[in-house]
């Protein structure tokens, strides 16, 4: 008896080992991939990010812009704690510092990807797999922005929500209310969206709620109840008091069949899982308790109302990444819906309903906003995992429980390690010789022209949405920049809707001249290859002094 104990904590020792070395193994390949993923080059928001977090740092959250010209442009500091943090980081260590952050944040996205699968699922190596095909997915969102803070609290929220109904614990409801209040100070936009993650679950536990009472037959036991009452306080009514309770009884018997069926049926579902987990009412709690943190900010109600006003306006159908996905444009998101598809339909796998109401729910926010792509993969990556796992269940338990040999792991290793390697390489190569300022996107020769040469105390300068945060950030004020928001009328407190005067103007949808005029523009910076540049150069030039020129922008002073 003692040997089997020692040879049983033997085995378990070995196990732990593996355990560990694999962790640390994909733990470090996955870094390595993130790295690769990550971007040197800066995005617009970057630059803005530093300079409204300088102002911050300086003056406190004002309710004011400082970096356009129009006057009183109200703003409201949708990111301001990231903001200063990533002016603090670049104050420091300039933007090699504010790389190699992006680089951190990366890499702990994916490693929150990999934890979070491997503790709901306890499968290591299949959790590695889809956090390498997560990550993938979503390598053209992974930037020096707010985001990427925002997607790990989204996948450790999956976590803490589904642990806390597991076990009910303390540390997972703490969790739970402390990731809005960070969400509510650096990423305001997506407050709302924090909620919609417990729906699926709530959803759950109040049909199967109402399942197990038998909704519409514990109606009718009822009145009986109430017609025998009513009727055994009337004389000579003996016979209608026993034909009732005969009935109350046919009737109570058949209610007692229908939840022995629905209890066989709920433990053997043809394909859809639906469990009533009694935790789910102190989570609703928690949600109610989490919608009162929008009010531990700086910034007032905007929490509340930030995506509200943004839905009423017009910017989020003129942005790229806000507009509806185009699926036969989007290769690698048609894959992923076919894969969940082919797994319920063509396998014995079954799903759980809050999974199956959350992956149809950010399928369709998906389909109706192409950056919400973001969190189809996240937090699918999640409902993947399970679903590939339920394809043969006794098959992935024998599997877990037969413990491989040295040989074997070594192999394994060898394999994976040069696969996520050549991975790496592919997507890190056409990076080595990136700068974190691209000089084809962004006006850098140019804003130093301007800076020299301008008098920026009297000019209002005409520029593109693309590389206005570029300007604000070394100094030029500008008349619209990445802050799209911002030049809305829902927000700026101003009648005239400066984003959409901007649209029109750039598509030539309205005359340029028009626009110059209104807003009193003096001087102009553009494309080279822009379509405003194009009509000037050809047909109007006479009112237009070029003051400078390169390979990809060129500046002009209105001629009066």
């Amino acid at each position: 008896m003692k040997n089997e104990e020692i040879n049983k904590k033997a085995k378990n020792k070995i196990s732990i080992n593996k355990t560990i070395y694999f962790t640390i193994l994909t733990i470090v390949l996955i870094a390595i991939f993130c790295i690769a993923l990550t971007p040197v080059t800066f995005q617009n928001d970057t630059y803005y990010n530093i300079k409204v977090g300088e102002h911050i740092a300086q003056y406190g959250i004002d309710g004011q812009d400082p970096f356009s010209w129009h006057e009183d442009l109200k703003y409201t500091y949708p990111h301001w704690g990231y903001d200063l943090f990533v002016y603090l980081i670049y104050n420091t260590f300039g933007f090699t510092g504010i790389y190699i952050t992006t680089c951190i944040l990366s890499i702990l996205l994916g490693i929150s990807i990999y934890f979070v699968n491997t503790k709901l699922t306890k499968n290591q190596l299949l959790s590695f797999a889809i956090t390498i095909g997560v990550m993938y997915l979503i390598r053209g969102y992974i930037a020096a922005r707010v985001q990427l803070l925002t997607f790990i609290l989204f996948v450790l929220t999956i976590y803490l929500i589904e642990k806390f109904l597991e076990t009910r614990k303390k540390r997972y409801a703490v969790g739970l209310i402390i990731i809005p209040i960070i969400i509510a100070n650096t990423h305001v936009a997506v407050f709302p969206f924090y909620f919609v993650l417990y729906l699926p679950y709530i959803a759950e536990y109040i049909l199967a709620l109402l399942g197990e009472i038998v909704f519409y037959q514990k109606i009718r036991v009822a009145l009986l109840k109430f017609k025998i009452k009513h009727f055994e306080k009337i004389d000579g009514k003996e016979e209608k008091v026993q034909e009732l309770k005969k009935q109350q009884k046919t009737l109570e018997d058949k209610v007692d069949k229908i939840k022995v069926k629905r209890t066989k049926e709920l433990q053997e579902p043809y394909k859809i899982k639906l469990v009533k987990n009694d935790n789910c009412k102190w989570l609703i709690l928690i949600l109610i308790i989490c919608l009162f943190t929008g009010l531990l900010t700086p910034l007032g109600n905007t929490p509340y109302t930030y995506l509200i006003k943004t839905m009423q306006g017009n910017t989020t159908q003129n942005i790229n990444e806000h507009l509806p996905m185009t699926i036969a444009e989007e290769t690698d998101a048609l894959c992923t819906i076919i894969i969940f598809l082919a797994i319920l339909i063509f396998t014995k796998a079954k799903i759980r309903l809050s999974d199956l109401f959350m992956i149809g729910g950010l399928c369709f926010l998906m389909l109706s906003s192409r950056r919400q792509i973001t969190m189809f993969a996240l937090i699918g990556s999640v409902i993947l995992n399970r679903l590939i796992l339920g394809i043969n269940p006794e098959h992935t338990k024998q599997k877990n429980e037969k413990s491989p040999n040295k040989s074997s792991i070594i192999l394994r290793s060898i394999a994976i390690i040069v696969i996520m390697l050549g991975l790496s390489y592919h997507f890190g190569k056409d990076k080595f010789n990136d700068t974190y300022v691209d000089e084809t996107t962004y006006p850098v020769q140019a804003s130093e022209f301007i800076l020299q040469n301008v008098d920026l105390t009297t000019a209002k300068f005409y520029n593109e949405y693309n590389y206005g945060s570029y300007l604000l950030f070394k100094g030029i004020p500008v008349f619209i920049d990445s802050r799209a928001d911002l030049y809305a009328p829902e927000f700026s407190g101003k009648d005239d809707d400066i984003f959409m005067d901007f649209i029109n103007t750039s598509s030539i949808g309205k005359f340029y001249g028009d626009t110059f005029e209104k807003y009193g523009i003096t001087h102009i910076i553009a494309y080279k290859n822009s379509k405003m540049n194009m009509i000037i150069t050809k047909v109007d030039s006479e009112h237009y002094k070029e003051l400078y020129k390169d390979d990809y922008f060129v500046v002009y002073e209105i001629q009066k």
